[in-house]
């Protein structure tokens, strides 16, 4: 027995086989089955023996299905995550790796995670023993183990639960626990294991499989698979093997790796399996027992059953599997705890050679949202089938069915023919999609952070607030972090009070990665509601383009400035103000957000240079609008953003420029204007615009093709003063009133159009006769000077219509029908839309007759059409006998995209074949169709359909119905073009009624180039024109061919210098070959009639070579010619273009290929610069090497000096841009190059002013040292360029710090001078320092004064002290005594000499000295008397007092002089700096003590304090009692004593004891009357309070005495003794009492006690003062709840008291309200009278500054200063803060505004004195200079209005 229990532990799990040979598989799975059938009714009268052995049983089952070890289940379902428990052993498939954290697959589309402890013993061995070493860089990462794809045997470690509530496994393939239940005994050849490398051995490696007693070696001969070869496994690598030998009783086992040799071993019944020790991955022999609906029931192994769920079944032969049938199954997972197994028979799992695939062959889909997908098969325990419209099948889970609250409703889901769903997940063990069908995960914006993109804005959840930032959940699956430098616009102390867990927040997308998936936000309100464009690429940073960015470094060189995308430039020094910035940490900080202007971009090199300056100086809308006025007539293009009725909101590409386009202004035709409207969206591009009227505020752009035609030909008035009187103008009906018709123009101009001038008819009715919008003909008629007002006559008679006019009109209004009917068809992507776009009027339909309509009219229905609404009225089937499914043939009226609905007709005369028109014949027409400002005509009986316009005038009133066009009217028409391309062939016709004679013939026939000749096509022609690049050639069809200059002749004859076009002379016949299209603009016809008009002509080569026939042409386009060319390649160029302002060539190689040559790669000599003109003409052949290539844009640059690129050594030539002092020379280079020349590489001979011999754009050979981050460092001395015939060098170079020794005397230029000393610069690389006290002998201690006496650039001799080689740090002396020059600093500054040594201990002694004895001898001459002598023995006695204070003073003295040495000693080693700072804290220390004294010394009455011992805390701060510090003189009883000894005193002893005594005597007056002395009892309470009953503190400390003790209740009865002792009188007094009983209620009281107290005190008290007492209680209690409601209740109470409103004001922005404080601010405007309203704002925005957000407080005192400019008083508060709170930059544009306002002259002085006062401070001498200027300056302005009036 024990044997067996032994072997078949727990529930009867099998055991291996006896030693008889003979195993029993069939009765394992038996076991404790009961060969009994119990029924229910039995147990019930079951004994006690029965009822006992049935409990047993229910410890496996409750039934006898239950009772069954490892029975089939009763239905097969996936497998779910709840039903997972710890130990569950499954297969896997890694999907990701990372460094810490590995991904597994598991089946049925779960997911858990591998840790990096969890994989073996031996791994976390090496890793702790590699972590503790020194070296780290030898640690095995995961990456290096594994790998996606791989199989691995796993085992669920843990189960936890997300803090959202999803499920996470955590997993371990620890040996140890995955091989947990075998033994050493169960080991058998050929069973597959899995475990970890332990160690490498020489000829193999040694094997962890976690069996207790057990070592399994793995020889390197037995592994085949190069992936897994033994010198490539490393410790802690799995491996899957096969056991080959068994040696010592399982002791030893030696295995054998080959990957196919373990997928294809199968698990046999001889291997003692067991459901304890069974594995998955085991390959398995299987027999179908029985077929589900949801899957299969299979036995293995002889006596173990497993299911296969619907996933893991083959689809393909699901209908194929049978009872009976046998299979090769794997096992996937295995519960231990249930004996529930669950097998796959999928192929790539089952097949030995296949391999799982991680992504899916379709691509990467996860997030992907799906729509039209259909289930193809529901299985209600696991979930459906869903197959995509690519015919894809994906899973969904059934908890993705529904929402997760809302009740299973399967059949509701199979109804639905069509669903919407979301791709969640792609799972690797099924090579399936998972997907969902969840409405709140579909409609999730963001799914994953592919989703998420650079700038975007979005809605988050604050989820935890870190040290380094806060953590803001996006999604359920996205989690960003808002860095802890952007949680606002400015920097929080305590950001944990503005953000709470779970609150809703407003980011904006600052960087995204999507492969380590971390995703970084911005709260900083700027950054989120910026309407600037954002760079998220360094494409995006054009030049000139202004955006929003934010500070990551300060540093002296400048700031660092990021955008979005890690796109960051660099703001230099000298951009960061229009003012010198020194030390620009100073004024800026890191995170600070500004607005920055683009002055250099080069995407290639990620390098942008940026400025502030330029930003701020607000240059944006002058410069967007003088864009605009020079782009008036130019063509532009914009993106819709934002639509409206009555506008849409555009951006104008490609600066994303704001501007507005009114509805009615997208057409000259008013019913055309809607259809635009409604077919435009959010996101579409319109081009064909013009800016017609802009101001501050927006620019407004149009579309009319008239008003367009008008401003390109400069017809419209700019002006008022350019109108006159008969002028004619086009505009647009602007308002119609009940006396006339207001017309607007561009550039903002109104005329009136009076009733009697506005038709040639009588109006009975303006409101009908024009329509808001449409497009007019004005004429000028009277002009008002004085009101700047004109009227203006529409009649028709007076107006003359610009030539061609209507019929362009009629083109525009076909060309936009079109363009409504294109768009709806591109985004309306369905059946009808698409068939309906491709329809045109004329066009003949099969239709078959469907119904007859209630007009007399048909319906028809078409298998072309289906979905859309074919109808004829009744005119267009007259006479025709219609039957329903009749075949009839239909010509195309009119096509209603928009309704879906054909117009058609069945006349005879219609559909019969069209007849050809002639140019100029006339006919008669009949109206077929009419659609607002269209109709459709025929032409007699040529069957020819076109369109016409109801209008023939612009000015054309709405017709009377007898006057309106009606179907079936007959006209008389002319033919100007019998097809016109603009009308889809149709003819163009003018009618009767047109005023206008029509048009005559087209000039010529240019227009029929588009007829198209074949591309290699030989065509004959003469030469017409001869142009530099290019020939003119008239073929003999009439139309133009053009010549590129390089087609002209062979390029091998082509020389540099020549001509090719003159070889070819005008008038001669040439045969070409046709080698592509040009498009030419059309001159030919009137731009009104034919606006823009473009057509192809053909590009033709006369090269000879090429003129064969049967030679083939190659193609020329731009893009192959560019990537046809290498950079270095010498090509063939030909002039085409010089730049006079640039000083560039415009050159072209091909007909479709055209470079630039720039001014520094065309010069090779200094002479060349000023002729290049004459040296390059146009046509002229020039051989140039290409430099760069471009192909988005299309640009190609090129050198014609040879050199295309450069190389450090080389001679180039380059140009000044810049000069700063500190740096020396920028300099342009060649093929867009930068570099600098170090002001010590200008010339072999340092000289004063280094820099004067140079200018801005000068041209300078250039010697190229080297390249440092793209820029290059540049040398012009003579001995670089010119090595043989240059001088010796008087001042060599310093290459490095070897050319340097100590005591050396050297040159070198002043860089900069700060606090550490003067930094001198040696080289180019070598910066030396000489500190402050080796700079001069004086003392100095501002660094300031060497600054104003030592610009950057000045030449200074210095002696090379010391030489830190390894720090690279050279230490210099500027003193006289190492240099032999000069001081740096003259003696007329009058500084004091800096002693050294003896001497300056010395001068510190005698000044100590010196210090007692004048105070002595001042002491005496005030308290000596006029006497003539005195006694000898008053001398001795004064002798003796002498020489008692002399030798107190030596002890005082002795301390000084210790500390004295102490500084001195600091002294001697520091700069002088802080000396200076340590003067002052000295004689800050004196200040605070003769305070003291003063203090001390003050005499007169004090009221009573409550004790320091005890502190109220709240409340008492509102008690405002005059307070003193008692000081008692220690020395006054020793005075005393000895006075009383000495026997005579002299007169001095004798004044002083006098005052000794009365001081004691006030001293002790005081004590008797002060009532800061303590009393010990209530005793002395009551005494004092006798004679003191009204003082309020005296009672409050009685209180305090109590509360000391915890005697609560006297303390509350002293308060209310004090209530009723205190004169009613007293009400301050009575007050102090009432606050003190709030504060002791609060903290020690209830909620009703304290309601009680502040209920009575406002029947005794003012209730104001009592409301805002008990709210500052709660305040300070942090009792913010109680306290905003007492507030509330405040402001509605006392809603006319301004001290209340401020209150809550203070109280809402200390809280961080800000936005409510904001609404405060509105209400309180609304409640209080309007005079106040200023002071109320005031108010706000000080409390803005000093609790809320500063820049909005600026923003509310520079709006109410704006309106109300005289209030100085206001200015004075404003400056204080800014003063306080702003940078330099902003303080000083403040009181630039402040001192030119028109305020009083004694005003403006002050603030002039305020000015002066601050750059005193703060400023520079630059600065203050500049303040004396302006007072000067405004000076001579008030002196010269003075005289002029």
């Amino acid at each position: 027995m024990a044997s067996a229990e032994d072997d078949f532990p727990r529930g009867g799990t099998p055991g291996k086989a006896s030693e008889s040979k003979t195993a029993l598989p069939v009765e394992v799975d038996n076991l404790f089955k009961s060969n009994e059938k119990a029924e229910p009714k039995k147990r019930k009268v079951a004994s006690k023996d029965a009822n006992k052995k049935v409990k047993k049983q229910k410890t496996v089952g409750t039934n006898e299905d239950d009772l069954k070890l490892n029975a089939a289940a009763k239905c097969v379902e996936i497998l779910h995550s709840k039903h997972l428990k710890e130990g569950t052993l499954m297969l896997g498939c890694v999907k990701d790796v990372s460094d810490f954290e590995v991904t597994v697959g598991l089946p049925c589309g779960l997911q858990g995670f591998l840790s990096i402890k969890n994989i073996s013993d031996s791994y976390t061995k090496l890793l702790t023993e590699q972590l503790n070493s020194i070296d780290v860089e030898d640690i095995c990462a995961l990456p290096h183990l594994f790998h996606p794809g791989m199989v691995v045997r796993c085992v669920v470690a843990k189960l936890e639960t997300t803090k959202g509530g999803a499920a996470s496994i955590q997993l371990s393939i620890n040996p140890k626990l995955v091989n947990k239940a075998l033994t050493s005994n169960s080991m058998k050849v050929g069973m597959v294991l899995s475990g970890c490398v332990e160690s490498l051995e020489d000829h193999g490696c040694i094997i962890d499989v976690g069996i207790k007693g057990t070592k399994a070696f793995l020889p390197k001969k037995a592994d085949t698979d190069k992936q897994n070869s033994n010198n490539e496994l490393k410790v802690g690598q799995y491996i899957t093997c096969q056991i080959k030998e068994v040696k010592n009783d399982g002791r030893l086992l030696q295995l054998a790796a080959n990957p196919l040799a373990v997928r294809q071993a199968l698990a046999e019944s001889k291997q003692g399996w067991t459901l304890t020790n069974l594995l998955p991955g085991l390959l398995v022999k299987a027999t179908v027992k029985e077929v589900t609906k949801h899957g299969l029931l299979l036995g293995f192994l002889s006596s173990f059953s497993g299911q296969v769920d619907i996933l893991h079944m083959e689809q393909e032969m699901v209908d194929s599997y049978s009872e009976g049938s046998k299979v090769l199954a794997r096992v996937l997972y295995m519960d231990p705890s249930t004996r529930l197994v669950g097998l796959s028979l999928r192929g790539y799992l089952v097949q030995p050679e296949s391999r799982i695939n991680t992504i899916p062959a379709c691509g990467d889909r996860i997030g992907e949202v799906v729509q039209d997908c259909k289930i193809i098969s529901m299985h209600h325990m696991s979930g459906a089938f869903l197959e995509l419209p690519d015919k894809t099948v994906a899973f969904v889970h059934r908890n993705n069915l529904k929402e997760y609250k809302d009740p299973s409703h399967v059949n509701k889901i199979l109804a639905k023919p069509k669903h919407t769903c979301r791709i969640v997940d792609f799972s690797p063990m099924e090579q399936i999609h998972y997907a969902t069908l969840r409405r709140t995960v579909i409609e999730k914006p963001f799914f994953r952070y592919h989703d998420l993109k650079p700038g975007q804005i979005v809605q988050g959840k604050v989820s935890v607030m870190l040290n380094h930032g806060m953590v803001v959940h996006v999604s359920n699956r996205i989690r960003g972090l808002v860095p802890h430098n952007h949680l606002s616009d400015i920097v929080l102390k305590n950001p944990e009070k503005m953000y709470a867990e779970g609150m809703k927040i407003k980011c904006r997308v600052l960087s995204v990665d999507v492969n380590s998936q971390k995703l970084f936000l911005t709260r900083k309100k700027t950054l989120i509601t910026s309407s600037l464009p954002l760079f998220l690429s360094y494409s995006d940073a054009r030049p000139g383009r202004v955006s929003h960015g934010y500070i990551v470094s300060v540093k002296n060189f400048g700031c660092i400035v990021r955008f979005y995308n890690n796109v960051k430039g660099l703001v230099p020094a000298k951009e960061l103000s229009s003012e010198v910035i020194l030390n620009p940490e100073e004024v800026f900080y890191v995170g600070q957000v500004l607005k920055t202007r683009v002055l250099q971009c080069d995407p290639a090199k990620e390098k942008l240079i940026l400025s502030l300056k330029r930003a701020m100086e607000r240059e944006t809308e002058e410069t967007g609008n003088a864009q605009f006025h020079r782009e008036v007539g130019k063509r532009l293009e914009a993106k819709v953003l934002k639509k409206s009725i009555s506008s849409l909101e555009v951006s104008i590409l490609p600066d994303d420029v704001r501007a507005l386009l009114p509805t009615l202004h997208l057409s000259d035709h008013v019913s055309n204007c809607s259809l635009l409207r409604e077919t435009l969206q959010e996101g579409d591009t319109v081009s064909d615009l013009v800016c017609f009227q802009q101001n501050t505020k927006q620019i407004i752009v149009t579309k009319k093709p008239m008003v367009i035609w008008s401003l390109e030909e400069g017809e419209a008035p700019k002006d008022f003063s350019e109108i006159t009187v008969g002028m004619q103008m086009i505009g647009w009906v602007k308002n119609i009133i009940a006396y006339g018709v207001f017309v607007e123009f561009p550039y903002g101009l109104v005329g009136l159009a009076p009733k009697s001038a506005i038709s040639d008819k009588f109006i009975d009715n303006i409101a009908t006769t024009f329509q808001v919008g449409q497009t007019v003909i004005a004429k000028v008629t009277n002009l008002y000077e004085e009101k700047k007002r004109f009227l203006v006559t529409l009649q028709i008679s007076e107006v003359t219509m610009p030539e061609g006019s209507a019929l362009t009109r009629l083109i525009h209004a076909v060309q936009e029908r079109r363009a409504v009917t294109e768009m709806i068809a591109t985004k309306e992507a369905k059946e009808p839309y698409q068939q309906l776009a491709a329809l045109s009027v004329g066009q003949r339909l099969k239709l078959v007759f469907d119904t007859e309509k209630d007009d007399k009219g048909a319906n028809f229905k078409s298998d072309e059409l289906v979905g859309a609404t074919i109808q004829a009225n009744k005119h267009h089937v007259m006479g025709i006998q219609l039957t329903p499914g009749q075949k009839v043939t239909a010509v195309v009226l009119y096509v209603d995209i928009r309704a879906t609905t054909v117009h058609v007709s069945l006349l005879s005369k219609l559909v019969t074949k069209k007849k050809m028109l002639t140019e100029g014949s006339k006919h008669s027409a009949i109206l077929q169709h009419i659609d607002k400002d269209l109709a459709i005509i025929s032409v007699d009986d040529t069957a020819q359909l076109t369109f016409i316009q109801t209008q023939s005038h612009f000015n054309e009133v709405n017709l009377t119905a007898s006057e309106k066009l009606l179907e079936g009217m007959i006209l008389d028409v002319e033919v100007v073009q019998p097809s016109c391309e603009q009308l889809q062939g149709l003819p163009l016709l003018s009618w009767k009624r047109s005023r206008n004679k029509g048009l005559g013939k087209p000039v010529s026939n240019q227009m029929n180039a588009d007829t198209g000749y074949k591309f290699g096509e030989i065509l004959q022609g003469k030469i017409r024109t001869i142009k530099p690049t290019s020939v003119q050639v008239a073929l003999k069809d009439g139309s133009t061919g053009y010549v590129h200059v390089s087609q002209v002749m062979e390029a091998a004859e082509v020389s540099p210098g020549s001509f090719p076009t003159s070889s070819v002379k005008v008038g001669s016949e040439v045969t070409g070959r046709v080698i592509g299209g040009r498009e030419v603009n059309s001159t030919g016809l009137l731009p009104i009639s034919h606006p823009r008009l473009k057509y192809t002509c053909p590009e033709l080569t006369l090269i000879p070579s090429k003129l064969d026939g049967k030679l083939e042409v190659e193609s020329y386009t731009a893009e192959e010619n560019l990537r046809s060319l290498k950079v270095g390649q010498e090509i063939t160029c030909f002039v085409s273009k010089f730049h006079q302002e640039s000083k560039s060539l415009e050159v072209t190689s091909g007909p479709f290929v055209s470079g630039s040559v720039e001014l520094l790669a065309m010069i090779t000599d200094l002479k060349d610069s000023s002729r290049l003109e004459k040296m390059y003409k146009l046509g002229q052949a020039v051989q140039a090497k290409v430099v760069k290539v471009s192909l988005k844009p299309q640009r190609l640059s090129l050198s014609l000096t040879g050199i295309y690129e450069l190389e450090p050594g080389g001679i180039t030539w380059g140009m000044v841009t810049s000069m700063p002092p500190h740096l020396g020379l920028v300099v342009k280079l060649p093929f867009g190059c930068t570099g600098t020349v170090a002001i010590t590489d200008l010339a072999d001979a340092y000289k004063p002013n280094p820099l004067a011999a140079f200018s801005k754009d000068q041209l300078l050979r250039c010697y190229l040292l080297g390249s440092e981050n793209g820029k290059w460092q540049l040398s012009l001395r003579p001995s670089r360029l010119n090595p043989q015939t240059a001088k010796p060098a008087k001042d060599s170079e310093i290459l490095s710090l070897d050319n340097l020794q100590e005591g050396q005397l050297i040159r070198g230029y002043v860089k900069s001078i700060s606090e550490q000393g003067v930094f001198l610069r040696l080289s180019n690389n070598i910066i030396g320092r000489a500190e402050l006290q080796r700079s001069s002998k004086y003392f100095v201690n501002n660094h300031k004064i060497l600054c104003n006496h030592l610009p950057p650039s000045t030449l200074l001799t210095t002696k090379i002290v010391s030489i830190d080689r390894k720090e690279k740090l050279v230490d210099l002396s500027l003193l006289t005594m190492d240099t032999g020059k000069p001081d740096i600093l003259p003696e007329s500054l009058h500084l004091p000499l800096r002693l050294q040594g003896e001497d300056k201990n010395k001068y510190n002694l005698e000044r100590k000295k010196k210090r007692p004895l004048s105070e002595s001898e001042e002491t005496k001459n005030e308290s000596e008397a006029p006497k003539k002598k005195k006694k000898k023995k008053k001398k001795k006695k004064k002798t003796e007092k002498m020489e008692k204070t002399e030798k107190t003073e030596k002890t005082k003295k002795t301390e000084k002089t210790e500390k004295t040495e102490k500084t001195t000693n600091l002294i001697d080693n520091d700069s002088g700096v802080e000396v200076y700072f340590r003067e002052e804290e000295d004689q800050e220390d004196k200040d605070t003590r003769s305070a003291a004294v003063n203090v001390s010394s003050s005499s007169g009455p004090i009221r009573l304090q409550v004790a320091a011992e005890f502190s109220w805390d709240l409340g008492l701060s509102s008690l405002k009692p005059a307070t003193a510090n008692k000081h008692v003189d220690s020395s006054d009883e020793e005075d005393q004593d000895e006075s009383s000894k000495s026997q005579k005193k002299t007169r001095r002893e004798l004044a002083l004891e006098k005052k000794l005594a009365e001081k004691a005597l006030t001293q002790r007056e005081i004590e008797l009357m002060d009532p800061q002395l303590r009393p010990q009892d209530a005793g002395a309470f009551e005494r004092l309070l006798l004679a003191s009953p009204n003082s309020s503190i005296l009672w409050l400390q009685y209180m305090a005495h109590h509360l000391q003790a915890t005697q609560i209740e006297q303390a509350r009865a002293v308060a209310e003794r004090a209530l009723k002792t205190i004169s009613f009188r007293e009400e301050q007094e009575k007050l102090n009492v009432w606050v003190a009983l709030l504060n002791l209620e609060n903290l020690y009281g209830t909620q009703d006690s304290l309601k009680k107290v502040f209920e009575r005190a406002l029947q005794f008290c003012e209730p104001m003062p009592v409301y805002q007492q008990l709210a500052d209680i709660y305040t300070k209690s942090d009792k913010i709840k109680e306290a905003e409601n007492l507030y509330k209740s405040m402001v509605k109470r006392f809603r006319q008291d301004k001290a209340v409103w401020l209150s809550y004001g203070a109280f809402l922005l200390q809280q961080g309200q800000s936005d409510a404080a904001g609404a405060l601010l509105q209400r309180a405007l609304k409640s209080l009278p309007s005079k106040e309203s200023v002071d109320v704002i005031a108010k706000f925005a000080q409390l803005e500054f000093r609790y809320g957000n500063t820049e909005k407080g600026f923003a509310m005192f520079d709006k109410v200063l704006t309106s109300y400019p005289k209030r100085t008083d206001l200015w004075s508060v404003f400056i204080d803060l800014m003063v306080k709170h702003g940078s330099q930059k902003e303080v000083r544009a403040l009181f630039d505004r402040v001192i030119h306002l028109s305020v009083s002259v004694k005003k403006i002085k002050f603030f002039f004195k305020r000015y002066m006062e601050y750059e005193k401070k703060h400023g520079t001498p630059q600065s203050i200079q500049a303040v004396k200027e302006k007072a000067v300056e405004f000076v001579e302005g008030k002196g010269s209005v003075a005289a002029s009036s």
